[in-house]
């Protein structure tokens, strides 16, 4: 019998590598916080809250800060205010270079599962005629997919972890990719730059075609 030809996969953490998310998370973070008395800071994100569980991360800078406010309900303010923002900026993200990005690994036979907070409806909409797939992800980890989401979408999606590629936003979202088994590319925007992206096997400036060319490579596709 033949073997079974495997899915060569990527996905793509939209809202922190496509749509620069974590500079959005932390404005909408400073907001939510300042109406619990809280002066956050950039310093007092990447100690706490970069990378953690949005609710147990805040309980911790709470405890910090000594603010009294409840962590949870924090935390679904703030998740909820985050996604809303992302819902509202994705579909202007979807630029042309993106869209090459797409393209050129589709045209591949690379299954693109594009994963997004916000509203995978619209974002649907914006990057109709690519082939793209979009998936809504129900993380609350700040800043990041974690690997288990990482995970569920490869999945979902029929695709074995050695032959998918993540693409990532974070150095915390690169270290995720790889626990879950996938390999990475990162974008490291200006916001989450100090952050170690040790294990990816690129770091770019933007998804475009060039990017595309990178991921066939890392997927073995001539």
């Amino acid at each position: 019998m033949a073997e079974e030809k495997k899915v060569r996969g990527v996905v793509v953490e939209f809202d922190f590598a496509v749509l620069d998310g974590s500079a959005l998370l932390f404005d909408v973070a400073k907001k939510v916080l300042a109406g619990v008395g809280v002066d956050f800071t950039k310093k007092l994100e990447a100690l706490h809250l970069a990378g953690g569980s949005c609710q147990g991360a805040l309980a911790e800078l709470f405890e910090k800060t000594g603010c009294k406010a409840d962590a949870a309900q924090v935390a679904r303010e703030l998740n909820g205010a985050f996604n809303a923002a992302v819902a509202e900026k994705a579909p202007a993200a979807v630029t042309g270079a993106f869209k090459e990005f797409v393209n050129a690994l589709v045209a591949k036979n690379v299954k693109v599962v594009v994963a997004t907070r916000g509203d995978a409806a619209s974002l649907g909409a914006a990057l109709e005629g690519t082939g793209a797939v979009v998936c809504a992800d129900a993380s609350t980890t700040y800043g990041c997919a974690k690997w288990d989401a990482w995970m569920r979408i490869c999945r979902a999606n029929g695709f074995v972890d050695v032959f998918t590629a993540g693409v990532a936003g974070s150095g915390h979202a690169v270290k995720a990719a790889l626990l879950a088994g996938l390999s990475a590319i990162a974008v490291a925007h200006e916001h989450v730059a100090y952050q170690d992206f040790g294990g990816a096997d690129s770091v770019v400036d933007q998804l475009d075609a060039a990017a595309a060319k990178e991921i066939l490579r890392m997927l073995k596709i001539a």
